[in-house]
């Protein structure tokens, strides 16, 4: 069995790509695997893939996809300070969460 990461990034979260092929670009996050501890983002990691025809693609052909990269490669994108960050979690007085950049302590929307 897999074990399961804890993935602070959501589903609509604007991040920036800190290293690789892609450093600098930023997206927004499609879909999250803590399985895999990897999250697909918007036009970073596109790859080719050769389509036989089938019932979704009836002309087949080549597709672009975007593949999953590491979690560890990417950080929140903060718009006060306009800079890659990672996130804190602060409980609040009723028990609930609130998820906070690391840099400027300002809540993530």
């Amino acid at each position: 069995m897999n074990k399961m990461y804890k993935i602070k990034l959501s589903k609509g979260d604007t991040v920036i790509v800190r290293s690789g092929k892609y450093k600098g670009k930023t997206g927004k996050v499609l879909s999250t695997s803590p399985s895999n501890n990897t999250v697909t983002v918007e036009g970073v990691n596109v790859v080719k893939k050769h389509q036989k025809p089938n019932n979704s693609y009836p002309q087949g052909g080549i597709i672009d996809i975007t593949k999953p990269i590491s979690v560890s490669k990417v950080g929140i994108y903060d718009p006060s300070t306009k800079q890659a960050s990672r996130i804190k979690l602060k409980t609040n007085a009723d028990g609930t969460k609130t998820r906070l950049f690391a840099k400027s302590g300002k809540e993530i929307k």
